[in-house]
């Protein structure tokens, strides 16, 4: 969808739950805080969440109508909001201790592009959380996008896990009131810069 698209959607109502994920607040429960970017972050709901954690988060979107709802939150002065498209904003590398990337769906090349300019801006033991509707939903799960080429799948994010060392790269269930849903989830670090191939990321 193009950026308007998303702008009028976010003018019609609230999206999402104001709550963070609960599989991404038990993951992130325990980290330290540090430096981070909620990659195609909509109204903000994780950014916010991070900032009153003693995050310093960035948050990126191309619509600036989500993010403006985020903007007018609690708390939204700690966080840094960027109206900027994923697949050409970027940062300094091995500037960031997180990386989330949270319900973000593109074409499979362009996804794994992303993704990898994404372990770039991790400090090494610099985590990437991805999480996002897996492909056997449209068959097996409950709402999500319907579109094939743009969800994830374990296989799709091997390319992006190998740059890891991974803790998990997993599909994962989510209940809904409509249902059972299914996710992909992919949980790793990013190696030290002398440690193969997750040290030798192109920019």
């Amino acid at each position: 969808m193009r950026a308007a698209d998303w702008d009028e959607r976010y003018a019609e109502a609230q999206q999402w739950s104001s709550a963070p994920n609960a599989l991404v607040a038990e993951l992130l429960e325990e980290v330290p805080p540090g430096d981070a970017v909620d990659l195609a972050a909509g109204e903000g709901r994780h950014a916010l969440w991070l900032a009153g954690r003693g995050w310093r988060v960035t948050a990126v979107d191309f619509s600036a109508v989500g993010l403006d709802r985020g903007r007018r939150q609690p708390g939204a002065g700690a966080v840094t909001w960027v109206t900027a498209d994923v697949l050409t904003w970027t940062t300094t590398p091995a500037s960031l201790d997180l990386v989330l990337v949270a319900y973000l769906h593109l074409p499979v090349e362009d996804g794994a592009a992303v993704l990898t300019r994404a372990v770039s801006w991790l400090r090494p033991g610099g985590r990437l959380l991805v999480l996002g509707h897996d492909l056997a939903n449209i068959a097996d799960g409950v709402g999500g996008p319907q579109e094939p080429a743009i969800l994830h799948s374990v296989d799709r994010l091997a390319p992006v896990a190998e740059l890891l060392d991974v803790d998990r790269l997993e599909q994962v269930r989510r209940e809904t009131p409509a249902g059972t849903a299914l996710d992909t989830l992919l949980w790793g670090r990013r190696r030290a810069l002398d440690e193969g191939a997750g040290g030798n990321v192109p920019p």
